[in-house]
């Protein structure tokens, strides 16, 4: 692997610990005092410091690919036109995938569906918006640079897509801390490398991973109450219908 890769996985593990200092430090500066209990603030604080944390390490992490960005692709990419109808078709792709892995956890494997860390970053992004931005944008890009741009694109270069893809998405599922939806995180991981080994340009499944978690961070704040009304509605419809 690349020296500078090094640097960029070394810098995102930096990034992901420093919670531990940094979320305290803005308690400190007095980071979400005026919220109504603990808790909030709490959330408050970790919401701005992952926007911080993940800004920094998207700049530094930038100045160490610099190289990369120069770089013309390679003769073995998809034409440019041809990668923007993958990038678009793969985030139908990609919702197709999570679907499938979701069902085959809930209805095979008995897990519920839902993930609490996806709710818990709804809850910080209520109390902090603009850690919507992490979410939907800086955080996606961040991902595909390690997981699919450094760690599957290292690995492929040796070994067969299915052990690059099973390496990088094993480990792109754990790091989002929730094992019992490891299919489900694994689902998209290969989905995403897939992408990427398809087209040889990373800013397919960047496209791609961007477009669903915004269209999933929209759903779930934004239209949040419209939704749970509807669910509600249907809920009153199965009632009436099993009444007769």
């Amino acid at each position: 692997m690349k020296r500078r890769y090094w640097y960029v996985i070394i810098t995102y593990v930096i990034m992901q610990l420093s919670g531990i200092a940094g979320v305290p430090l803005l308690h400190f500066l007095g980071v979400g005092k005026h919220a109504k209990n603990d808790f909030v603030a709490t959330e408050i604080a970790s919401g701005y410091w992952a926007v911080i944390s993940f800004s920094i390490a998207f700049l530094i992490i930038l100045f160490f690919l610099r190289e990369d960005i120069k770089q013309r692709h390679t003769r073995y990419s998809v034409p440019l036109s041809a990668a923007w109808m993958w990038a678009i078709g793969g985030v139908f792709l990609a919702l197709f995938a999570q679907s499938i892995a979701a069902n085959i956890e809930w209805r095979l494997l008995g897990i519920e569906p839902g993930s609490e860390n996806t709710k818990r970053i709804v809850e910080m992004i209520r109390v902090t918006p603009l850690l919507m931005v992490v979410t939907s944008i800086i955080g996606p890009i961040l991902e595909e640079i390690i997981f699919r741009k450094i760690i599957f694109g290292t690995l492929y270069q040796k070994y067969n897509f299915f052990i690059s893809a099973l390496v990088s998405s094993l480990l792109f599922a754990v790091v989002h801390m929730e094992l019992e939806h490891l299919l489900l995180y694994a689902t998209m991981g290969f989905t995403f490398a897939f992408l990427y080994a398809k087209t040889k340009r990373i800013f397919v499944p960047i496209f791609a991973h961007v477009t669903m978690n915004t269209f999933v961070v929209l759903i779930q704040t934004i239209f949040a109450d419209e939704i749970e009304k509807m669910m509600r509605q249907t809920e009153q419809i199965q009632l009436i219908i099993g009444g007769f």
